[in-house]
C-alpha cells in the first residue's frame, strides 16, 4: 500500500476523542515501511495538528471534508473555498432558521454567540416533550461538537462575511431531525456546494470541487503515488467520496449501514482499534 487515509472522528478516534496506542503504533509502522499516510476528516487542520501534539504523529491532513490540504509541517498545499455568493446565503438561511453553525476558516472556527444557547433550547423542548429520550448522549455529542480547538464567536454571520477570510466548511447541527431534514432539501440541489452529513445531527457544506475523495486522488498525483495501491478508511457518509474513489476500503464496525455497504470490508470499531487491524491487513 502506497498511501492510506484515515478519517479522525468514529475512526482513528475512539469514544473517548482520543487516538489509542495500537493506531498509533500501527501508523507508525506504516511510515516506516514507506506508506504516505494522510488524516482525511472533516475537522479545521488546526484542530487536527491539536489533537496529534501528543501522539509524536507527522502526516498530512486532508481537512474541512476535503476543502483544504496540508503538508505535514502545516503548509497550506490546496484549498478550494466556497463562493462568497454561496456563503453569504447559507449563512443567512441558518441565522433564518435558528440554526447553530460553524465556520471554518484558515485559523479559526466561527460561530454565533448564541449557538449555544439555541442549542440549549432544542434539548429543553426535547427533554419536555420526551421524558424518556436519552439526554445523555445528546448531551455527549455536544459536548464532542465543542471538544474542537480554535472557536471564535461572532455576533452575527455578517460579521463573518466582512471579514472576507477564506469559508471552507459550513457546519450546521441540530438535534430536531425535522430542521436537518428542512437543511437537506434546501441545499441539495445547488450547483456550487457539496452537501455531506459527518455525524447523526449534522449537515455540512463545501464547494462542489472540495470532497475527501477530489482532495485524495490530487495528493496521490501530487505524491506521484498509485490510486490502485491507496487505501481509505472510515465510518461516515462524507467519507463514501474517498472510499469510491480509493482502490481497498475499510469501514468501521460502528460505521453506517451506507459506509459499510461501500467498502471491501468491515473492520473493528473505533473502540477495538480498527485502524490499526486494517493497516497491518493492508500491510501484508
Amino acid at each position: 500500500m502506497e498511501l492510506i487515509a484515515i478519517d479522525m472522528d468514529g475512526t482513528l478516534l475512539n469514544s473517548q476523542n482520543t487516538i489509542s496506542q495500537e493506531n498509533i503504533k500501527a501508523i507508525k509502522k506504516a511510515q516506516e515501511m514507506g506508506t504516505e499516510v494522510v488524516i482525511a476528516t472533516g475537522r479545521a487542520e488546526f484542530d487536527v495538528r491539536q489533537i496529534l501534539a501528543n501522539t509524536d504523529l507527522n502526516t498530512w491532513v486532508i481537512g474541512a471534508n476535503g476543502a483544504t490540504i496540508h503538508q505535514p509541517n502545516g503548509t497550506l498545499f490546496h484549498s478550494v473555498p466556497i463562493e462568497e455568493k454561496d456563503a453569504a446565503e447559507i449563512l443567512e438561511w441558518l441565522d433564518e432558521k435558528q440554526f447553530y453553525y460553524e465556520v471554518f476558516s484558515d485559523s479559526s472556527i466561527l460561530t454565533p454567540q448564541n449557538g449555544r444557547a439555541l442549542l440549549q433550547m432544542e434539548l429543553d423542548r426535547i427533554q419536555s416533550a420526551n421524558p424518556n429520550e436519552e439526554i445523555e448522549k445528546l448531551t455527549a455529542a455536544l459536548e464532542k461538537q465543542f471538544s474542537q480547538t480554535g472557536f471564535y464567536h461572532v455576533d452575527s454571520y455578517q460579521e463573518i462575511l466582512e471579514a472576507g477570510a477564506p469559508i471552507y466548511n459550513v457546519l450546521a447541527f441540530s438535534f430536531e431531525q425535522e430542521k436537518l431534514d428542512l437543511g437537506w432539501e434546501s441545499f441539495q440541489s445547488y450547483p456550487n456546494l457539496t452537501l455531506v452529513s459527518s455525524a447523526h445531527h449534522n449537515f455540512e457544506l463545501e464547494h462542489k470541487n472540495a470532497s475527501k475523495g477530489i482532495a485524495l486522488q490530487k495528493l496521490s498525483t501530487h505524491l506521484g503515488l498509485s490510486m490502485d495501491r491507496t487505501g481509505a478508511i472510515g465510518d461516515s457518509p462524507n467519507d463514501l467520496s474517498m472510499i469510491s474513489m480509493a482502490s481497498h476500503s475499510a469501514a468501521m464496525e460502528n460505521g453506517r449501514p451506507v459506509v459499510k455497504e461501500a467498502s471491501d470490508f468491515v473492520t473493528k470499531s473505533n473502540d477495538d482499534d480498527g485502524v490499526a487491524h486494517t493497516i497491518y491487513h493492508w500491510l501484508k
